[in-house]
């Protein structure tokens, strides 16, 4: 996770978005790289566990929502990256204790 100046509660926004697969947040299933901003503008880096996900456009369409929320956003910008691929060592500490009381093994 990388915070850089004023985007912490941004951070802690993306942190109520779950992925819908699980009932995870994209924070700590390791899904955001990186938020920038610039005034009002916020720009989100995110990857997904697979490029076929099925969940794409409702992932997209929650981080856009939860964000446009903030007083400080007007506007936000989500890139797609695939580098670094993800990994489940991406994940935080909270989410391999929410996988494994799913029962899934990261």
């Amino acid at each position: 996770m990388n915070v850089r100046e004023g985007t912490a509660h941004l951070w802690a926004a993306l942190k109520e978005v779950k992925d819908p697969e699980f009932p995870i947040s994209l924070v700590d299933m390791g899904l955001i790289y990186d938020i920038r901003r610039d005034g009002e503008r916020v720009e989100v880096d995110l990857t997904f566990t697979a490029m076929g996900c099925p969940a794409m456009e409702f992932i997209l369409q929650d981080v856009r929502e939860r964000l446009a929320q903030e007083p400080d956003v007007s506007e936000v910008h989500i890139n797609i990256v695939w580098s670094p691929p993800w990994t489940a060592d991406r994940m935080t500490e909270e989410g391999r204790e929410q996988m494994r009381m799913w029962g899934v093994v990261v």
